[in-house]
């Protein structure tokens, strides 16, 4: 180590790299998930009502995840959305689930493309199942998600605090629009 720091050059790398080691962030802690999700009872259609969204859903309106759970324990998953406004012409994708943690089935991959998986983890679940809050441990995207296109915003204000007790940034969650006449 001492001929190493005696060149200048030497001096400024080592210098720089206990800099940028110390200005490193901690990593990020394990996202808790529920405790124990139903699959049967998680299956049906749940409307977004806020989310961080993946660049796909920046302007969403009226997405809705449905999910199906096949024989061989994949899930079927159906994402409906209008990209540009409630007006423009609705999107459909056909990711497949399946179940990580057999424990609590509260850990997800979700497969948009063969072989890659995303992390999708089930945060929260109310009692009753009428929402739900998906997360991933790097904090980048988040869904808050209803089994009514609409919810209290007290219910909300709640999800969305639990999503913060999970080290989430509330100022980059955006309410969804969702827009249903005649529904």
């Amino acid at each position: 180590m001492a001929l190493f720091t005696k060149h200048p050059l030497n001096k400024a790398i080592l210098a720089a790299a206990f800099a940028l080691a110390g200005c490193q962030s901690e990593p990020l802690r394990p996202i808790a998930t529920a405790p124990h999700v139903d699959l049967q009872r998680f299956m049906g259609d749940w409307y977004v009502i806020g989310n961080i969204p993946t660049f796909l859903e920046k302007n969403a309106c009226n997405a809705v995840e449905s999910y199906r759970l096949d024989s061989d324990g994949s899930i079927a998953t159906t994402f409906t959305y209008r990209a540009d406004g409630c007006d423009s012409p609705e999107k459909v994708m056909h990711p497949r689930g399946f179940v990580v943690d057999r424990n609590t089935n509260a850990s997800w991959g979700m497969q948009f493309i063969w072989p890659i998986k995303a992390e999708y983890k089930i945060v929260h679940v109310a009692d009753d199942y009428s929402a739900t809050i998906i997360g991933r441990r790097k904090r980048d995207y988040l869904w808050i998600m209803a089994r009514t296109p609409v919810i209290p915003d007290a219910q909300y204000q709640h999800l969305l605090d639990i999503a913060v007790a999970q080290g989430y940034d509330a100022s980059l969650v955006r309410k969804v629009p969702q827009h249903w006449p005649g529904r």
